[in-house]
């Protein structure tokens, strides 16, 4: 009784003010982010050499591979070095990779660009594929700037002389342009809308470039970084265990003392962040448990976390009374941080009713990564098995 009476009702009504405040915090900040659509070139353009060194690495990529390869190859505006990595894919990749640079070759490098492909046949003791993958093509880098991406990302003609110029301007030493994440299923966009609604309470996207800041970000699709400052760091071969090798390069740059910037990429960056429903939770497995440090109590007091958002406004307009409001408008600031995210996610506020469902769902993945690393006693990704023990070790106990 005391629960129904007390207990419930104070805690509902804590949790629509979190979630007021956040509808105030992102109305306030709405526009603190740059937009490389509102951006323009800025390049003192020399034809001597490239001014970007794009790297690509690539684990049976087949379906996007080609999609990204000639996206970057119809860049306007600037030079680039593509170096493409094939690492150990067992399907057509390697294949795909080498018929495009050889139409890049027998074009004459057309706009000024190189593409060269680089085969990993094994993956040395000690390694994660992808941060190998990336240390090895970037060791090849010839431009004083190098883009991380991935191997399944759109680009549009002119948003890397933008993003480049930005950087310049701003004097960053990295940059993370947020994409646009492609959803093609009503279940996808609910997952989308859920997930961005719940990472803006541990993400301020606008105070990254703030050095005095915590915030940091690294973002696997777009990682700008001057070559300079990346051998600084060490590079990655100083994340050669690391499952989140983006995000922890983000937070090195922010530790160090670098510059980092953010920019929103709307329209001329897009990634489709997984197949279908059950796509995001394969998707979470290998990155869930390693988000929390591989440490147990951060990691299930998150999910209670997230249970607390998924199950308390339910509750609380079950119960009726003074908690029924609570949870009502809990769903009501829900719905304002939907619509003030649209511009971005392209998911209507109308799609706040699929939060329940949504967040329930990332709840399970959560539960799902922590169980299955725990009985696989380490990470299972792209064939290859990572022991627990040595993840933990590289990962260190913090942030």
């Amino acid at each position: 009784m005391v629960f129904l009476h007390w207990l419930l009702p104070v805690s509902a009504w804590l949790l629509a003010l979190g979630w007021a405040w956040q509808v105030v915090d992102r109305w306030l900040h709405r526009n603190s982010v740059p937009d490389l659509n509102l951006l323009s070139e800025c390049l003192p353009l020399k034809a001597d050499a490239p001014h970007l060194t794009v790297i690509v690495p690539a684990c049976n990529e087949q379906d996007g591979i080609e999609t990204t390869l000639r996206g970057l190859l119809a860049s306007r505006g600037l030079q680039l070095q593509i170096l493409a990595v094939n690492d150990r894919s067992t399907d057509a990749t390697g294949a795909r990779m080498e018929a495009i640079a050889a139409e890049c070759a027998a074009d004459n490098a057309v706009g000024g660009h190189t593409l060269e492909v680089i085969h990993i046949r094994e993956l040395p003791h000690g390694w994660l594929g992808k941060p190998h993958a990336l240390a090895t093509a970037a060791r090849r880098a010839q431009a004083k700037w190098i883009l991380f991406t991935d191997g399944d990302v759109e680009f549009a003609s002119e948003v890397l002389v933008r993003a480049l110029g930005f950087a310049q301007r701003e004097q960053v030493d990295h940059l993370a342009v947020l994409p646009d994440w492609v959803a093609v299923s009503r279940a996808e966009m609910a997952l989308q809308g859920a997930m961005f609604a719940l990472t803006g309470w541990g993400l301020r996207y606008w105070k990254i470039a703030d050095p005095k800041a915590k915030d940091f970000l690294g973002v696997g699709a777009f990682n700008l970084m001057r070559k300079a400052s990346y051998e600084a760091l060490g590079g990655f071969e100083t994340l050669r265990m690391e499952v989140l090798e983006d995000l922890r390069m983000g937070w090195r740059v922010k530790q160090f003392g670098m510059r980092q910037q953010v920019a929103w990429g709307c329209g001329m960056v897009r990634v489709r962040w997984a197949n279908g429903a059950w796509g995001v939770v394969r998707n979470l497995e290998k990155n869930i448990f390693a988000l929390f440090r591989f440490q147990m109590i951060l990691a299930l007091a998150a999910c209670a976390g997230m249970m607390l958002h998924t199950v308390w406004p339910l509750l609380a307009i079950a119960a009726g009374g003074t908690a029924r409001v609570a949870g009502v408008s809990t769903y009501l600031a829900m719905a304002a941080v939907y619509a003030l995210q649209q511009r971005r996610t392209h998911v209507p506020a109308g799609y706040v009713l699929f939060f329940p469902f949504a967040s329930a769902l990332f709840l399970f993945a959560m539960l799902r990564s922590i169980t299955m690393t725990i009985l696989r006693n380490g990470v299972v990704w792209r064939g290859t098995h990572y022991p627990l023990r040595e993840l933990r070790a590289a990962a260190g106990d913090r942030w």
